[in-house]
């Protein structure tokens, strides 16, 4: 309690330099740690530009010698062009046909590792990617083949891929405008282990003569030196403290977020491996990292969860805003009378000579959309690959199941239907942002609220829905009638989407009509709202949610609040 005290003491701010004000999150389960069997990816995609809306691309034949022109994906400058293979996968969102996965998070690294010239920027890597690969060592060779050949402008990357078999981490960066491509190295997640990341490089040391388990560029080390960035002997090689070396914003601002993953999903004691030998810590241990306080210690890459992790699982910790932990958000009176858990940018402010930043927790306001994606090896390949989609704040969104296969986006989710200058009330982007713009007002009321609408839906599609529709379809698929199932999964995919955005209109309306002003009106067993008996228009009673105690109290004490005690 003493490091909450301390947390609270700031308004859950800190001194911080450099931190990444958008940021994602990852994380990455292997299918010995699933409950299913299944390897998933969770991301989110956290951009105050980025729109939430789901990508889709038909497998495609192309004429030899045809070009692909390549734009920035987050700002849609045009970059130039590249060789187009001649025949590529479907791609719907950040998974494709084969069961392939990639999701991302961006580090930053050293300014002068930056190509200027190059073509093949962080986001399409991953799209071109998935059009071009089957696995996840043939993704990572894809990825260093096109921005080895292209240069890669973007900043460092952080990379989660996996495939019904393995799941892997890829850290990489430039190498600058002077010297075409990157540094990387890859490790496979062993099976029965967790990994997360969050805007931090998070491979340090790794084996040198393991290429089953590790993989990387041959002149990682040679090119660190060549900078002067490291000197030691190559079995002493750190690929996070040569790129991106750990200061008190990374692991406050980012590796705190993959600490907050791990301890949800290991019920508070990491298990992992070290020389070897298996240790059980609890996560407690790296409390003081995470805070930034002791950055001499290191967080495992790799841990082993508690229990079997399930999809429902990995949702929800995308919804984690540190509860119940040192940096919880809802605990401090920057969270103000409804322990509203999100700080407004800009993150940073200055008082009496210091710059102090608020704490950045894996679900964010400014998600344009996110997603955790299976691949189910034990189905057939058509109804493995399943992608549970959700545009806007995490943590007052629903995740909707795409089945890859379906051979249409469902409206909501089309890419067109708005944008983020252009309002659209067919787009569950914007209705998603509509029912969390409501929660702000009265967060810890209208929340809960919208949460058990989430869970109602997803643990219905989750272990009800959608186990029939993959039931179902993989009979047809067994029977050779796979044109019949993806007619199946594509009817499923599109009326699911559409019924529950309906639903969460409704839900918007209903949220207008029972919180209004602040106030909170009564609804009966049915979910109409509670009349007086003399009129069916008017709320038979209103009731209000006091403010938290720290608000309370920190007001009280103002100089404010004691003016109005001596009146």
């Amino acid at each position: 309690m003493k490091v909450h005290s301390i947390c609270l003491a700031v308004a859950a701010a800190l001194l911080l330099a450099g931190v990444r004000g958008e940021a994602c999150s990852n994380v990455i389960i292997t299918k010995g740690a699933s409950a299913d069997g299944s390897c998933m990816v969770s991301y989110a995609a956290d951009s105050h530009m980025l729109y939430g809306e789901l990508y889709f691309h038909p497998a495609a034949r192309f004429r030899a010698g045809s070009r692909l022109n390549i734009k920035e994906w987050d700002t849609y400058k045009p970059l130039g062009s590249i060789h187009q293979i001649t025949r590529t996968f479907k791609t719907v969102g950040n998974m494709n046909e084969k069961q392939l996965i990639i999701g991302e998070t961006t580090w930053g690294g050293r300014e002068e590792q930056v190509d200027t010239n190059g073509v093949m920027d962080y986001g399409s890597l991953i799209y071109v990617t998935l059009q071009r690969a089957a696995t996840a060592r043939a993704a990572i060779d894809t990825i260093v083949a096109l921005a080895n050949r292209y240069g890669y402008p973007s900043e460092g990357e952080s990379f989660s891929i996996a495939d019904a078999d393995e799941a892997w981490i890829m850290d990489l960066v430039g190498k600058g405008s002077d010297n075409k491509g990157i540094v990387w190295v890859a490790r496979r997640v062993p099976d029965g282990y967790i990994c997360a990341h969050a805007n931090q490089a998070r491979i340090t040391r790794f084996p040198l003569n393991d290429p089953e388990n590790c993989l990387y560029a041959p002149d990682v080390i040679s090119f660190a030196r060549e900078k002067g960035w490291f000197d030691g002997a190559d079995e002493d090689f750190s690929f996070r403290d040569a790129y991106n070396p750990l200061d008190f914003g990374g692991a406050r601002a980012c590796d705190a977020r993959a600490w907050s993953a791990f301890n949800i999903l290991c019920d508070g004691v990491f298990v992992y491996e070290e020389g070897g030998v298996e240790i059980s810590r609890p996560a407690a241990d790296w409390t003081e990292y995470a805070l930034g306080h002791d950055l001499s210690g290191e967080m495992p890459l790799f841990v082993k969860p508690s229990r079997k992790i399930t999809v429902k699982d990995v949702a929800d910790v995308m919804r984690d805003h540190f509860e119940g932990t040192p940096m919880d958000m809802t605990q401090d009176i920057g969270a103000g009378g409804n322990a509203l858990p999100y700080r407004w940018r800009p993150m940073h402010f200055s008082w009496n000579g210091k710059e102090y930043v608020n704490e950045r927790a894996i679900a964010t306001q400014q998600t344009g959309f996110w997603f955790v994606a299976q691949a189910r090896g034990w189905l057939p390949e058509e109804v493995g690959a399943l992608i549970w989609f959700g545009t806007d704040d995490a943590a007052t969104s629903y995740l909707t199941p795409i089945y890859v296969s379906t051979k249409k986006v469902p409206e909501c989710l089309r890419v067109g239907n708005g944008d983020m200058l252009h309002y659209s009330p067919t787009s569950q982007f914007w209705i998603c942002n509509r029912v969390a713009q409501a929660c702000y007002k009265m967060y810890n009321v209208m929340a809960p609220t919208v949460r058990c609408a989430v869970d109602a839906f997803e643990q219905e599609q989750m272990f009800d829905a959608v186990p029939t529709i993959d039931e179902a379809a993989a009979k047809l698929v067994k029977r050779g009638r796979v044109r019949k199932a993806r007619k199946l999964m594509t009817k499923y995919t599109l009326s699911t989407a559409q019924k529950q955005f309906a639903t969460w209109v409704k839900l918007e309306e209903m949220l207008l009509l029972k919180y209004l002003d602040g106030n909170i009106k009564p609804q009966n067993e049915d979910g109409s709202f509670a009349a007086s008996q003399y009129n069916a228009g008017t709320p038979a009673a209103i009731q209000n949610q006091p403010y938290v105690e720290v608000w309370r109290k920190a007001v009280a004490e103002s100089e404010h609040g004691a003016v109005l005690e001596a009146r």
